[in-house]
């Protein structure tokens, strides 16, 4: 991810940029982001259908959203983020921008070069708006960091190990191969 000067963005530069752009805005500074390679969109494929089967088997009131889908974590117009997946479950917060507020889960999946966004940037911001429930994916690494803002606790699972939702009370039990 590019950062960009001293200038304080905001949604409306997202909206401004060229077709075919994609960046995040945090807190008024500009992050450009590159294409997704494969092994990351299978990933997220398959974490979104299994999340999206389980939720409409057990008849809850949530829908996940994969990138690019717009979250207004605040209400300033100076944070604009699109993670890989989100999981909402309160339909106020969803209009056709997108999210505006916290959604209950998120999951990163790393990057080469989101590194430094997914493991700090995005992790300050997401714990201080309000999100429950954080998981960083990194296919580099094999493993999955569960970040349970609520109780203020994480934990590591690899590739492969069933990692229980949160967010399910641990009924769902998600594997990354």
């Amino acid at each position: 991810m590019t950062t960009f000067g001293e200038k304080t963005y905001t949604v409306e530069d997202i909206y401004a940029l060229p077709d075919g752009s994609r960046a995040e805005l945090i807190d008024g500074q500009l992050y450009m982001m590159s294409p997704h390679r494969t092994r990351h969109q299978r990933i997220s494929s398959q974490l979104s259908a299994d999340i999206t089967y389980y939720l409409r088997e057990h008849k809850k009131d949530c829908e996940v959203f994969s990138a690019p889908f717009a979250v207004f974590l605040d209400s300033d117009e100076k944070t604009y983020v699109e993670p890989d997946l989100a999981v909402i479950c309160d339909r106020e917060k969803l209009d056709e921008r997108g999210c505006n507020g916290a959604p209950d889960w998120i999951i990163e999946i790393v990057s080469p070069g989101s590194k430094r966004m997914d493991y700090f940037v995005k992790l300050f911001k997401y714990r201080t708006a309000g999100v429950k429930e954080y998981w960083i994916v990194d296919p580099e690494k094999s493993r999955t960091m569960v970040y349970d803002f609520e109780q203020d606790d994480v934990s590591t699972y690899a590739f492969g190990e069933e990692i229980p939702a949160l967010l399910s009370n641990g009924e769902l039990k998600l594997q990354i191969r």
